[in-house]
């Protein structure tokens, strides 16, 4: 009996931590879909700093979420990309974009999103090929989105990029 009470007590510890205080489930389609903003940075271990907001439009169609983002940098040059997310499973998507090499598949548990993928970042004759390792965490509120990511060229970490999105 003492091993059952120990047990109960676990479980309803385990309920009350992680109760109605427990952040949303992250899904891709809900949190872009329509209009959203960010604000950036991309910060290399030389220490150089590019500061950027993106504004993104994202549609959902029922199994695609075609995600266009346009960048804004500091320094006044611009970008558009278009990440297209695939919904495979409740907790699974795959994603292209036209500066990823592949595909990149993301794990959805719970309030957070995992995935990594290749870039080529000076495409041409000199390429430049680095892998980013994103994280993305939806806030308790539902509201706001974090996403960091490490940036390794080979082995070696050489940037990191904190993204924060609003709806």
């Amino acid at each position: 009996m003492p091993v059952l009470r120990i047990l109960v007590t676990a479980a309803l510890a385990v309920f009350m931590a992680t109760g109605s205080s427990a952040a949303k489930d992250l899904r891709l389609e809900e949190f872009f879909k329509g209009r959203t903003s960010a604000t950036a940075s991309f910060k290399t271990i030389t220490g150089l700093e590019r500061n950027f907001s993106v504004k993104l439009n994202g549609r959902w169609d029922g199994k695609t979420l075609v995600l266009r983002e346009d960048f804004f940098f500091d320094d006044g040059e611009t970008d558009t990309k278009t990440w297209r997310f695939t919904k495979k499973g409740w907790n699974t998507y795959t994603g292209t974009r036209e500066d990823v090499i592949g595909e990149t598949i993301v794990s959805v548990i719970g309030n957070k999103g995992y995935f990594n993928y290749l870039v080529d970042l000076d495409p041409g004759e000199g390429r430049n090929i680095v892998r980013f390792y994103d994280t993305l965490e939806l806030s308790a509120d539902g509201r706001t989105l974090k996403n960091t990511a490490r940036v390794f060229k080979g082995p070696l970490p050489v940037a990191s990029v904190r993204v924060d999105f609003k709806r």
